[in-house]
């Protein structure tokens, strides 16, 4: 479960509620594939907002649970008209409400997972219902989607999720070696490499190969290039460079998410279409934090705040130490190869170009974006993707072969998620 002490509480978000409220319109047909995905992207929206909204800051755990969420919809609305294999529920019931059985869904697993939020999930929950006729089919709804939900947590029960994520690091002087970097003392959630994945057959199925060596001129190039355009206040890092580099510093799965939302409502996909592509989505997401883990705590390798002020230690007469460098943005408490921003990003750029084909064109928002520029357009997932990546070599937190490294692991998490899971019923 997400605690007080990590993740922070919200009270309800009535914006969000007006936002997304939708009704479920009587005399219709009940063909799942005949609605839109309304109920869906309101209840992914709910989730975001329980999970603390732009101060939640348990990243992996809310990927964890974007993917559950979304893997109990997909099996719930699929239990009313079966289009696509399932994940852990088989259930059916062809005259069950699929709105109903959407909020069911997504509500058992988010209060089982964030009990805190009750009073918030419980008013999400009435205005879904509410808007929906009193009847056997609302009652059948709910039963299935309930039972889906109870499916998918009885699978990740005692998933090595829970547990302190404050992480106590050693300090070493040896050179390369993470060490943790101002304002944290941590490392955070070291249990994560071992969290039962999703989808991936084990934790290094696409491990990192290894990183440059100290004393290589490809780590030259990179500690240069980090050290000059992702100090704070650099002089040459252009003004597009800062605003991506702020645009992109949210959680990726939050922001991963976002595009999601966006281009389903964009392309009009109906509620079948929209729960699966979400599921998919999540699952690469919260299998890429693992398999990132895995690779991070697997080579252990210093951050540019560590490299650039102890250069003196790395034994590479073309790199120089500034003892007083600073990075544009805060550093995350974990390692920096590879860079687990990069590959969420691309796992779920990944998903969503198999799908929908990767020359989509969005325009996406951010809570981190400067203020005079609070929007960013893409012709493409994979230009989004690469952005993404290339941001945190703007923000001073990882190096380019870093970044690189998690665009090739994301992608191929992603590759694998779409070919093995979710798929369609011939």
């Amino acid at each position: 479960m997400l605690t007080k002490k990590i993740l922070t509480a919200t009270a309800v978000i009535s914006a969000a509620i007006v936002l997304f409220s939708f009704q479920f319109m009587p005399g219709k047909s009940k063909r799942v594939s005949n609605l839109p995905a309304e109920a869906v992207l309101y209840w992914n929206q709910v989730a975001y907002d329980a999970f603390g909204g732009t101060k939640y800051q348990h990243s992996l755990m809310a990927s964890r649970i974007n993917a559950m969420v979304h893997l109990a919809i997909h099996d719930a609305v699929n239990g009313i008209e079966e289009k696509y294999s399932r994940y852990a529920f088989t259930g059916k019931d062809k005259k069950a409400d699929p709105v109903a059985a959407v909020a069911l869904a997504a509500y058992t697993i988010l209060a089982n997972e964030i009990p805190n939020q009750k009073g918030f999930l419980d008013s999400a929950l009435q205005n879904t219902l509410s808007k929906i006729k009193d009847n056997d089919a609302k009652t059948r709804g709910v039963d299935l989607g309930r039972g889906a939900a109870k499916a998918v947590l009885s699978k990740r029960t005692e998933d090595g999720a829970a547990g302190d994520p404050m992480g106590k690091i050693e300090t070493s002087d040896k050179p390369g070696v993470y060490q943790a970097v101002p304002p944290f003392n941590i490392v955070f959630a070291p249990q994560w490499e071992n969290v039962k994945l999703f989808s991936l057959q084990s934790k290094d199925q696409f491990r990192s190969a290894p990183h440059p060596s100290l004393n290589s001129q490809e780590y030259v190039k990179a500690f240069d290039e980090v050290k000059e355009f992702g100090k704070i206040n650099s002089t040459m890092r252009s003004q597009d460079q800062t605003g991506f580099a702020k645009f992109w510093y949210e959680f990726s799965e939050a922001g991963w998410n976002r595009v999601a939302r966006t281009v389903i409502e964009s392309k009009k996909l109906n509620m079948l279409e929209a729960a699966r592509l979400l599921a998919l989505v999540d699952m690469a997401i919260a299998d890429a934090y693992i398999a990132g883990w895995d690779s991070k705590f697997h080579y252990n390798f210093w951050r540019p705040y560590t490299a650039i002020q102890k250069a003196n230690i790395d034994g590479n007469d073309a790199t120089s130490v500034d003892t007083s460098w600073e990075p544009c943005e805060t550093t995350p408490p974990v390692q920096d190869y590879p860079s687990t921003h990069s590959a969420l990003g691309n796992a779920a750029a990944t998903v969503l170009a198999k799908l929908l084909g990767d020359q989509t064109s969005f325009t996406l928002s951010s809570p981190t974006a400067l203020p005079a520029a609070p929007t960013r357009s893409f012709k493409s997932f994979s230009e989004a993707a690469k952005e993404n990546a290339e941001s945190r070599v703007m923000a001073g937190v990882h190096f380019r072969f870093s970044c690189e490294a998690g665009l090739d692991l994301g992608g191929k998490i992603g590759q694998w998620t779409v070919e093995h899971q979710l798929k369609p019923i011939k």
